[in-house]
């Protein structure tokens, strides 16, 4: 067969891939419901179920463990079958959560629908969606991944504004009622229109460090794939301490609920500005690059929570926040697709993203922890500021790594 002429807008970098990623954003936005909703209810939760902030903050860690091993299961299951079935899955297993938690009677149940519903129904609209756009698109892979990436946090400016506008005249059961059937009657549709399969270039290609001559990071695959795992750990540790508490952090300052929820949709609408313009940086500078400058930038902004709590104050760390961390995961994407084969780049963004995932569902349970046992968040910004520079070293060693690789290389040209 004759190949393709460079016209066919079916081939990587054209317009159906454009198309596809536009809808790809758009069910992780939808989907991302399950992320973020849990966040905004936080202290209604609380108080309706009668725990303290770390009992009330368990829901979320457990959302966060089901989103995690999602992405590594649905990975695996889209290198094999494609992204429809996955997402299909998705819109089900989050309508059937957010129903059943919304009946719960005890923290338990709720904690069960959140984990295993919620948030596997999650993981199939963030890593795996990631993953497959990256088969269509080639020369604009950086900003694409970005894009597709930035859904999660479209999902961080959407749903939270929609929580708090449904909390007027509902209750917060009500409102997981509404999102359940949103879901469902909007996904399921949308995921059809993903049928074809990524062309038969993207899977064959090599990782694009071979591809266009780049310096290896002088580590096997495997060696790199435990780092990347161990650095999306630690930076999502730090990024989860605002992102999970800044609400209940309000309510303690005397703030109240909504102020938390505009700060939540003020950072994570600043993240997709950092997730489009480190999608560009990336298909300049490349993916490990990227990451550590937005490492840096993270680590910095969490800084300037211990000594600012002011309203106005906080309202601008958070954007400072925003702008600072959002391309730090989309760029473990690019990193993978640099440097690792593209026929294994569900299992393998997948499992990177899970290890990010985890990260904030440990360092959302961590900081829930560290307010009981000292009746303030200082302390957990701390903690967050010292699983950012785990992250940072991780970064620095792969990018030295790799510089010393270069002699090895050129010798052996």
């Amino acid at each position: 067969m004759p190949p393709k002429p460079a016209s066919d807008p079916f081939t990587q970098d054209g317009p159906y891939a454009w198309f596809r990623l536009a809808i790809s954003i758009l069910l992780s936005t939808i989907g991302g419901a399950g992320m973020w909703v849990v966040v905004i209810v936080l202290p209604d939760v609380q108080a309706d179920f009668g725990v303290d902030r770390a009992g009330a903050s368990i829901p979320y860690t457990a959302t966060m463990a089901g989103f995690a091993v999602g992405n590594y299961i649905l990975g695996r299951f889209v290198d094999r079958y494609g992204i429809v079935p996955p997402v299909i899955a998705s819109a089900l297993f989050l309508a059937a959560g957010f129903s059943l938690a919304a009946v719960s009677r005890d923290i338990w149940l709720f904690t069960l629908a959140q984990g295993v519903l919620i948030g596997l129904g999650t993981a199939a609209t963030f890593g795996p969606l990631v993953a497959d756009v990256s088969h269509w698109f080639l020369k604009r892979r950086g900003l694409a991944v970005a894009c597709a990436a930035s859904g999660n946090y479209l999902a961080g400016v959407l749903w939270p504004s929609f929580v708090k506008w449904s909390l007027l005249t509902n209750d917060w059961r009500e409102t997981y009622l509404l999102i359940a059937a949103i879901c469902v009657i909007t996904m399921v549709p949308l995921a059809l229109i993903l049928r074809r399969p990524p062309p038969e270039a993207a899977l064959a290609a090599q990782p694009a460090a071979l591809a266009f001559g780049q310096q290896s990071t002088g580590l096997s695959p495997t060696a790199l794939q435990i780092l990347l795992v161990i650095a999306g750990l630690g930076c999502c540790v730090a990024m989860s301490m605002p992102q999970v508490h800044i609400v209940a952090y309000c309510v303690d300052l005397g703030y109240g609920i909504a102020p938390g929820a505009d700060m939540i949709a003020l950072m994570t609408g600043a993240g997709v500005v950092s997730r489009l313009v480190s999608g560009f940086l990336a298909d300049k500078i490349g993916g490990v690059r990227t990451l550590l400058i937005g490492s840096v930038l993270q680590c910095a902004a969490l800084f300037l929570y211990i000594p600012f709590n002011g309203l106005a104050s906080l309202y601008l760390v958070s954007l400072i926040f925003g702008l600072s961390q959002g391309g730090i995961v989309p760029s473990y994407a690019v990193i993978v697709r640099e440097y690792l084969p593209a026929k294994e780049a569900g299992q393998r963004v997948g499992l990177v993203m899970m290890s990010t995932i985890l990260g904030m569902a440990l360092g959302g349970w961590l900081s829930g922890l560290i307010y009981d046992l000292t009746g303030s968040y200082q302390a957990a910004f701390l903690n967050g500021i010292a699983w950012n520079f785990l992250n940072m070293a991780v970064m620095i060693f792969i990018l030295f790594s790799g510089r010393r690789a270069r002699p090895a290389t050129a010798a052996g040209r």
